[in-house]
Formats: structure tokens, sequence, C-alpha cells
């Protein structure tokens, strides 16, 4: 099984969905999509290839959906590295 890591931007991102969502939805269902994140990345780091490729967003990246976020990623070696986790409008601003 592969390891991952988040970038200091998946981490921002992290923080700013889960602010995002205790605001609007409670702590309850905040932190409950909170969770479903590492579950992906767990699944991430299983089986990285198994996701799609966005070299057309960036080379090398690849994109899994959670919820309404995509999370962005790229593998080295045996580490995934978790770039960053944007919903629609904020990947506007990335690309």
């Amino acid at each position: 099984m592969a390891n991952y890591y988040l970038s200091n931007a998946a981490k921002a991102d992290l923080k700013r969905i889960y602010s995002y969502g205790y605001q609007v939805f409670g702590e309850t269902q905040a932190d409950t999509y909170f969770a479903a994140f590492f579950d992906a990345f767990e699944r991430i780091a299983q089986a990285p290839l198994s996701f799609p490729s966005v070299d057309h967003i960036r080379p090398g990246y690849r994109r899994a959906v959670c919820g309404v976020d995509s999370i962005y990623f790229r593998q080295n070696d045996d580490m995934v590295e978790i770039m960053a986790i944007l919903g629609g409008q904020q990947s506007e601003l990335w690309l």
C-alpha cells in the first residue's frame, strides 16, 4: 500500500471546506464530510492509477471525487501527494 501526504495547499483547502461546512451545515455534518476525505485519501493511496488522469489540467495529476469536491493528486514512486481539494468554481481559478 502506498502512503500519502497533504501539501500545504491541500491542508488549507481542508480547513476552508470544514469551516464552510460547519457554518452552513453544522458540526455533525462538517465532521462527517471531513472524515470522508480521509477515507478517500486511503482509497487513492491504495490504487492511485484507478483514478482518471487530468494531464490536460496539470501534467501527471489525477482526480478523485469526494462529495461535491475534487481531490487533485500525483504519484511519486510509492508516495501519493494530495495537491489540492477544490470545488467546481475554485477549479476554474486553479487551472
